[in-house]
């Protein structure tokens, strides 16, 4: 019996592996894609699209697209932040809507797709609103959670729709508009910085904020 038993664990976990390195292949695949879109005649439009479904569903975020069309055309940058901006917002209420009105039939299997439905489940049982009113603001600043998880999260959790929306506007806003500032005044030499260092910049900031907000929690009580 115990052979059996872990002869059954072993293939099991050599399935997940091959189901693990077939996600990451997918989305290196689908990373790929998005970035050959910033060549296209329709890449604004595709922008529009990236950003809006990255907010709901889709794992890749619209600044691999957003670098190389302000690159290529910086006089264009701000009219980029704002398409991206608006598409982003209006994914966000998508996402919002899925988790009020749709989880079980379609967030959920979204979330399950990514691997992200344990990480999901984990923070939905353990936050309360104000806590996903903040990750509202980390999220859309520094993709800390990833956006989708809390704009679904936030429509379980039944947050205000036009905070949710107020929230979303000045997070994605502000991350958007950084970059297009960036890229305006630095060009090419900044691009580095950005996809390297001013994730983690945001994250760190993001993380330090959800830490203070923890420890008065936590004070308070």
């Amino acid at each position: 019996m115990g052979g059996i038993a872990a002869f059954t664990a072993a293939d099991a976990a050599h399935k997940k592996q091959r189901h693990e390195k077939k996600r990451i292949l997918m989305l290196r695949r689908l990373y790929d894609w998005t970035l050959s879109l910033a060549a296209r005649p329709s890449a604004e439009i595709w922008l529009a699209v990236i950003a809006f479904v990255e907010s709901s569903v889709f794992l890749v975020p619209a600044d691999v697209l957003f670098l190389p069309m302000a690159l290529a055309k910086p006089e264009k940058a701000w009219r980029y932040a704002v398409i991206a901006t608006v598409a982003s917002v209006l994914g966000g209420i998508a996402g919002w809507m899925l988790g009020y009105y749709a989880f079980e039939a379609l967030a959920k299997p979204v979330l399950e797709f990514y691997g992200k439905l344990d990480a999901f489940e984990a923070m939905r049982t353990s936050v309360d609103y104000s806590t996903v009113v903040l990750l509202l603001v980390t999220s859309g600043l520094a993709h800390l959670p990833p956006i989708k998880i809390v704009t679904i999260l936030s429509g379980v959790a039944g947050i205000n729709i036009w905070l949710f929306i107020i929230s979303a506007i000045l997070a994605r806003g502000a991350r958007f508009y950084l970059i297009a500032l960036l890229l305006r005044r630095y060009g090419e030499p900044i691009r580095e910085f950005i996809e390297k260092r001013l994730g983690l910049i945001a994250g760190v900031g993001a993380g330090v904020l959800i830490a203070l907000y923890i420890a008065y929690k936590l004070l308070a009580h």
